[in-house]
């Protein structure tokens, strides 16, 4: 150790002795003379570089005496390289040469607003991404953007997260990557856990917010997520990723490109693993992905071949917890079999192709493939054996109807299909016109086995006691256009058709039989118009959008009371501005709804709870989000939401087991709140950078009462919780690395105590008056303070 610290004073010694030069300059676009923002200055024999700032200037320090090879490249643009000599005296001016590559962006543009579409929306890139990406899922990384509410199962970030925005839940929220859709065609989700550590092979991501623009896969009935994946890089380079935190949470990534090959190609390539014990007892997380990416870049095409996978086996922590454990210990667990885990693995394939096709004229092509497949398990105790289409077991004179049964309930399924659409935009730039669609295909297969019985009888391991299966098709097509009627001013108009067809036979896991066929027809206008003065646009829009019930509002409900289609149609309106240091969005929403489908209470036939139409219902809100640069050193942003979320009327069925004979006692209700909608979601992220290396930044976020169920009932609530967060990054480019990162995550540094997330049911039971209504309530908190530590090398 002695002769360690003895060698590195040597060292430093000799450094700030050796190191004494200085060179700086300023980085331009050829053709135009603007600066560019970004561009990687490095010294290829020292190790040593530096990023321009807005200006396109950049300053690299302590440099020895001798020759330099600075190297200067910048996405779209030829590298430049040039020997420098040093002591160099003055500023350097570099001049870099564009390329005639078509851009990359062409691929999720017909699916994307730009600053003139009508429509509210919030752009992350990669560098936002990349601050909060220590090994949370994508919604706790999205969780400080306008109207957004996220939470985690385990309570830490990891395994089982979601978000919900505007009070939509994931179910509908439009999820596309390069512009293929990501939901489940049956339950309309997302599961994150099957794409862990996705975000660091993200480009950037939108966010629209209500209807938006037309796009792929299930309908965006609330917002709606865009994800590009990794563009090209012209330079080699490798990084490594490596961090812990609380909850003994660790990720490991390992990331490498070749750089531009002959000009024309590139190959990408990401490894990760991700592993915690999760802030609840038992519900642990173990994850890995991998994303693979090549590339040919031609002067008027580009060709991506685009592979990526996650592997996920999570310990179940789904049941929640009892309001009654919620001040004596949180972090209980409900299942204590060893193996109550889920695990589940996705593939997905996708074929690129976007280019130039004539003058004036850009198309894009895409071809995919995912393959899923995986189960859960599950200890049932005292099981009744007529739920598995088994006898009695008759043992001597004893009949057994129940007994101790382990189950692995499964999903296998396909999904594939194109995508594609096609751009014409005229010379003088006043007009663009998209026509765009695709055609897609789910097949999944839907089956669970007996792997153990304590009192087996006839029963054979692996016995199904349910399998069906169902077949989705669904297809659309879209044209969008925007015309500059005068300076300024453009009309946007945006017209969709799509098709639905689903079928599904065989036995249900309710041992019923399932064979049903439905088919819809969707009609989705979109009108608006925006206006640019003065570095503000103004916009206004309506839109329609139609949405099929999930799969469970098929399987659940009676096959003669098939639930109706739900429809939206949403008004927005607002201003978008960026005048020097302060950039803002103002903006109203209506969101209308006809038949949206709710939880009621009302069971089916097997004591199923069902989901019902309600006629009329409503969301109604303000947003207001902006950043501020008071000085180089502070920055001030935020966001938050006022609204209103009301169902006009609908009735509440509660069971009744005070009488002899089972009863549902039913309840009108008018004007009450939709449910885990709070009427204020703000966020606050304060920016302050002593230097230029070292950054300190303060995250608060904030979100108002939610109720569990659609009743209004105080007593069936989420209180309201006020978070805060410290995050401290500390950035360098030391010699031999082209950067090195390095950064510390505090979550909810006070230890608030919430509970973002949560269900409720109630009934009747006798009682000293007759009977007695019983509420039970389950919540899923959030962890205290806690920790996460990341390291980057980048080559």
């Amino acid at each position: 150790m002695k002769k360690l610290v003895f060698g590195l004073v040597l060292y430093f010694a000799a450094v700030s002795v050796w190191a004494q030069n200085s060179l700086s300059g300023r980085v331009v676009d050829t053709q135009s003379g603007e600066p560019l923002i970004g561009a990687s200055v490095w010294t290829e024999n020292l190790g040593k570089g530096a990023v321009t700032d807005e200006t396109g200037k950049f300053i690299i320090s302590k440099l020895p005496d001798g020759e330099v090879e600075l190297r200067v490249s910048y996405l779209g643009f030829e590298t430049f390289r040039r020997l420098v000599t040093l002591p160099f005296s003055g500023d350097l001016e570099i001049r870099l040469q564009g390329k005639d590559f078509l851009t990359e962006e062409f691929i999720v543009s017909s699916t994307r607003a730009s600053g003139i579409t009508p429509t509210t929306f919030t752009n992350v890139d990669k560098s936002e991404i990349a601050k909060r990406n220590l090994g949370q899922d994508i919604p706790i990384l999205l969780n400080f953007t306008p109207s957004v509410v996220s939470f985690s199962d385990a309570g830490a970030g990891v395994g089982y997260t979601g978000l919900r925005i505007r009070g939509s839940d994931q179910t509908r929220i439009n999820v596309t990557v390069n512009g293929i859709p990501m939901n489940d065609a049956e339950s309309h989700g997302v599961f994150w856990v099957n794409m862990p550590d996705f975000a660091s092979s993200v480009e950037n991501v939108q966010i629209q917010r209500g209807v938006g623009t037309s796009t792929n896969g299930a309908a965006a009935f609330g917002a709606s997520l865009n994800f590009q994946t990794d563009t090209r890089q012209d330079e080699a380079y490798a990084q490594v990723d490596n961090g812990f935190g609380s909850f003994n949470t660790f990720r490991h990534m390992l990331k490498a490109g070749t750089g531009l090959l002959n000009n024309r190609f590139t190959v990408d390539a990401r490894l990760s693993k991700i592993t915690s014990d999760g802030y609840v007892d038992r519900a642990f997380s173990d994850l890995s992905s991998w994303f693979v990416s090549g590339g040919y870049y031609g002067e008027n095409s580009v060709i991506k071949l685009i592979a990526f996978s996650g592997k996920e086996q999570t310990y179940q922590s789904w049941n929640g917890l009892p309001e009654s454990l919620l001040k004596t210990d949180r972090t209980a667990n409900f299942y204590t079999y060893d193996n109550e885990t889920d695990n589940y693995q996705q593939d997905h394939y996708q074929l690129i192709y976007t280019g130039k096709v004539a003058s004036n004229w850009k198309t894009n092509l895409a071809l995919h493939y995912t393959y899923g497949r995986g189960y859960y398990e599950q200890f049932r105790k005292n099981d009744r054996l007529s739920r598995y289409g088994l006898p009695n077991v008759v043992i001597g004179n004893e009949v057994i109807s129940r007994t101790d049964i382990i189950r692995r309930r499964w999903l296998d399924n396909d999904f594939y299909g194109f995508v594609g659409s096609v751009n014409y935009y005229s010379t003088d730039g006043k007009l663009d016109i998209i026509l765009g669609g695709g055609a897609n295909r789910y097949d999944g297969d839907h089956f669970g086995e007996i792997i153990w019985s304590r009192v087996a009888g006839t029963t054979n391991i692996r016995d199904r006691y349910y399998d069906n299966n169902a077949i989705k098709d669904d297809r659309n097509v879209y044209a969008k256009a925007t015309y500059e009627i005068k300076p300024g001013l453009n009309l946007f108009g945006d017209l969709q058709v799509r098709g639905i067809n689903y079928s599904f036979q065989g036995i249900n896991n309710d041992r019923r039989v399932l064979d049903g066929q439905e088919d819809f027809a969707f009609f989705n206008p979109k009108f608006g118009f925006s206006y640019e003065k003065g570095g503000q646009t103004w916009y206004a829009s309506y839109a329609v959008a139609n949405r099929e019930p999930t799969r469970r509002d098929f399987t659940d409900n009676p096959i003669t009371e098939v639930p109706r289609a739900e429809k939206l149609n949403n008004i927005e309106a607002g201003v978008r501005a960026k005048a020097g240091r302060l950039s803002y969005n103002a903006n109203f929403y209506f969101m209308d709804y006809t038949d949206q489908l709710i939880l009621t209470g009302q069971i089916n036939d097997v004591g199923a709870y069902i989901r019902e139409n309600v006629a009329s219902s409503y969301r109604a809100g303000i947003e207001l989000d902006g950043t501020f640069q008071l000085s180089k050193a502070w920055t001030f942003g935020g966001n938050i939401a006022f609204s209103q979320n009301k169902i006009r009327e609908f009735t509440e069925y509660i069971d009744d087991y005070s009488v002899t004979d089972f009863r549902q006692e039913s309840i009108t209700y008018t004007d009450t709140d939709i449910a885990f909608s709070p009427n204020v979601v703000g966020s606050a992220i304060i920016e302050f950078k002593p230097t230029k290396n070292l950054s300190l930044n303060w995250l608060s976020k904030y979100v108002g009462q939610q109720f569990l169920d659609n009743t209004a009932n105080e007593g069936r609530a989420l209180d309201a919780f006020f978070t805060n967060d410290l995050r401290i990054s500390y950035a360098a480019q030391p010699r031999f690395f082209k950067g090195l990162e390095i950064n510390l995550l505090i979550n909810n540094i006070f230890n608030e105590m919430y509970e973002p997330n949560g269900y409720t049911f109630s009934y009747f039971v006798p009682g000293n008056t007759g009977r007695e209504l019983v509420t039970e309530n389950f919540y899923y908190p959030q962890a205290g303070t806690n920790f996460l530590l990341g390291l980057s090398l980048k080559f």
